[in-house]
């Protein structure tokens, strides 16, 4: 383990990339294995040495939001057990690749796209024993539904390696696990996997997590030939997104369209991204936009109130319980904004929409082709997603929690 430095969040210095190999181990041919740092991966780390703030609707957060409860949530003994079995499985080696502080800035380091150069261990270096450890780590951390989305997305990696013939950029196994401080069931720590359309950042304090920022999306969403063939993802998250809306009148969709200023488009136009709260975006400032929860219909607010669910309930059901009991406390102030593509499509609209709370923020978008052989590039496609959740005034990372700990208790 790295040496922790005492105080508020440090910035280390950059680490060296380097691959452990053991018995039986994998040697990594990915994209982070001896690579060169490219222009994404210098600018997520010059972005994790800016002061944080979180996600804003006018710069600064609203404090008070989130406290360190005991009653809240509940034992974590048995995530605690699944980490230190998998780091004691782990060679000193890899291990010195997989540890950091708990405050280290390589909690916001992390990418969706797969160019970008990750630190920490992936799976493609582990043993398969290891392997299988790292999954009952996800499964005791993960709902089930949260587990099996975020294989079915590292095997659509892998689908994406057969369709464009790059192995050696996709892959089921170039997913990349971090961990920050020593797994405790009574001192902050965490852990995070990174990769392809798959990021999980996982803060533990006692009997508290925090999920947040939390990335899925594919590109395809679904195999329509190959090994996992049949295999589809985000299908329940858009059907019920376009329940939301089109159960609006014309009066409340005018309300909830976001127009182009409520969005952030990328430099490649609408079809390559309307999100607002991606990689790099730990700071970023939106006003709510769009209609708000305490103007639908009872019916439509359970309507929002299931796709949030939807979202949330990616965490085991104990601490996902506790994050809608959080949200639900805020519905009045929760906004639904929207943005479609070509409404004459109907349901097969390719839409982006937010809904945003002081205590939630999720974001969906279509987006247009980057990987996909001969597919427009032009126009979001329908098989191409990206989503995100984020816990906006200050909270992304547990980072709220570790203040008010470091608070209670220095180091």
């Amino acid at each position: 383990m790295k040496k922790c430095l005492p105080g508020a969040l440090v910035l280390l210095a950059p680490f060296v990339f380097s691959s452990a190999v053991g018995q039986q181990t994998v040697t990594p041919v990915g994209p982070a294995a001896d690579s060169p740092r490219n222009r994404t991966t210098e600018l997520v780390h010059a972005q994790s040495s800016t002061p944080y703030v979180g996600v804003t609707t006018a710069g600064t957060p609203i404090y008070g939001l989130f406290s360190i409860d005991p009653e809240k949530g509940a034992s974590n003994a048995d995530l605690v057990r699944q980490a230190k079995d998998f780091l004691a499985a782990l060679t000193q080696e890899q291990r010195d690749k997989a540890t950091f502080p708990v405050d280290d800035p390589e909690w916001r380091r992390w990418s969706n796209t797969s160019s970008y150069v990750r630190e920490g261990l992936g799976f493609d270096e582990l043993t398969e024993g290891q392997r299988e450890q790292a999954f009952d780590l996800m499964r005791t951390a993960f709902s089930a539904k949260g587990f099996a989305l975020s294989r079915d997305i590292m095997r659509l990696n892998q689908h994406l390696a057969e369709l464009t013939g790059r192995p050696d950029r996709y892959s089921e196994w170039f997913y990349y696990l971090t961990f920050m401080g020593e797994p405790s069931e009574t001192e902050p720590w965490g852990w995070q996997l990174d990769g392809h359309h798959l990021v999980v950042n996982y803060f533990v304090l006692g009997n508290q997590v925090v999920l947040s920022p939390l990335f899925t999306g594919s590109e395809p969403v679904i195999a329509e030939s190959g090994r996992y063939k049949g295999l589809s993802v985000m299908e329940p998250e858009r059907d019920k997104a376009y329940a939301v809306y089109a159960s609006l009148t014309d009066e409340q969709k005018q309300v909830a369209e976001l127009a182009p200023e409520d969005m952030d488009p990328e430099a490649g136009g609408r079809s390559f991204g309307r999100g607002s709260i991606e990689l790099m975006q730990d700071n970023a400032v939106i006003p709510y936009r769009g209609i708000m929860v305490k103007d639908m219909t009872a019916e439509q607010r359970d309507l929002v109130v299931d796709l949030i669910e939807e979202f949330v309930s990616f965490n085991r059901e104990v601490h996902a319980r506790v994050k809608m009991e959080e949200v639900m406390a805020h519905i009045d102030e929760t906004y639904f904004g929207w943005d479609q593509w070509d409404a004459s499509l109907g349901a097969d609209d390719l839409f982006f929409f937010r809904i945003q709370s002081p205590v939630i923020i999720i974001e969906f978008d279509h987006q247009g082709a980057i990987s996909l052989p001969n597919s427009r590039s032009d126009i979001p496609i329908r098989e191409h997603i990206h989503t995100v959740v984020r816990t906006p005034n200050g909270n992304d990372y547990g980072r709220d929690l570790l203040r008010q700990h470091y608070e209670r208790h220095p180091h």
